[in-house]
């Protein structure tokens, strides 16, 4: 992966704007129908921006959004376009800064709803069946273990929350009321299918997706659109299938690793959040590179 030593935690570009900072992404106006979008190699975890990089993280997230846009645009329209970094007249060091990292994109309305598909029940969902049999108002099956696969994937929507905050599983009838029926049954329909046909693809090569989250947008005419990131190690658990038990969480090529380090620390989940050691860092940048290199392998 080229420059992987080299880190970006906070872009700067003076000929745009900045219209948004969210915890890894800094998205800049292009024009009426199109923005920039700069992936950094920031990383958060429990809601919290960390002071440390990952170097390359931020390449790896664009690289493997823009493999799985590739392979799921017969299924859905998304926000790519074939504009290049030089068509919006950065400076030869702006274009340095962002190469494998930025995309110019159409400009849409992001639904209010993200769309989140379980395989496996683990994270937030392990923890709502333990009190309630039920994720998200689901009911499942009694005595599923930890990191056990559900009988069928399933729709888990929550609201997108401001930063700072904890987004919040929602149930499908919520997702209804935000969305209207016809939009909603859509986003569920596409969720699961992208879902199952990446889960395939990756089994081919030795990785389990256990959950994602995805995100769509409409345009002015209406018509739904696949945004933001795809299928990356920062939206989903990606678990290698050779160490895969069922019943204990297993290690992850995602930000796992990371949250299980800050599980040891005395922080209490509130920023700011702890410095880094350098081996946690460079750990933590190797699974997501190989994240990548087994997917586009």
């Amino acid at each position: 992966m080229s420059n992987s030593n080299t880190s970006l935690y906070q872009s700067e570009i003076s000929s745009l704007s900045l219209l948004n900072q969210g915890k890894v992404r800094d998205i800049y106006t292009v024009d009426a129908d199109h923005l920039l979008i700069v992936t950094s190699d920031r990383i958060s975890a429990f809601d919290v921006v960390l002071p440390d990089p990952i170097p390359g993280k931020g390449r790896v997230l664009t690289t493997v959004s823009n493999f799985w846009f590739a392979r799921t645009q017969q299924l859905v329209a998304n926000h790519l376009t074939d504009r290049g970094l030089d068509s919006i007249g950065l400076s030869a060091d702006e274009a340095r800064q962002l190469a494998g990292r930025a995309i110019v994109v159409k400009r849409l309305s992001p639904l209010p709803v993200e769309a989140i598909v379980r395989g496996y029940i683990i994270g937030s969902g392990w923890k709502d069946y333990q009190r309630t049999g039920a994720v998200c108002g689901i009911e499942l099956p009694a005595g599923l273990q930890q990191a056990q696969q559900l009988p069928e994937p399933i729709f888990t929507p929550s609201t997108k929350a401001a930063a700072g905050a904890h987004d919040e599983n929602i149930s499908f009838a919520q997702a209804v009321e935000l969305l209207g029926p016809d939009l909603a049954d859509k986003v569920r329909r596409l969720s699961l299918t992208i879902y199952q046909q990446a889960a395939q693809y990756a089994a081919q090569r030795g990785i389990i997706i256990a959950d994602t989250k995805l995100e769509f947008g409409l345009d002015a005419n209406g018509e739904l659109y696949l945004i933001d990131e795809v299928l990356t190690p920062d939206s989903s658990r990606f678990w290698p299938a050779d160490s895969y038990r069922v019943g204990i969480s297993p290690p992850s090529f995602d930000k796992q690793y990371l949250r299980d380090y800050l599980e040891t620390q005395d922080w209490n989940k509130q920023a700011p959040g702890p410095a880094l050691p350098q081996e946690v860092i460079e750990q933590t940048a190797a699974k997501y590179r190989e994240a990548q290199d087994r997917l586009l392998e």
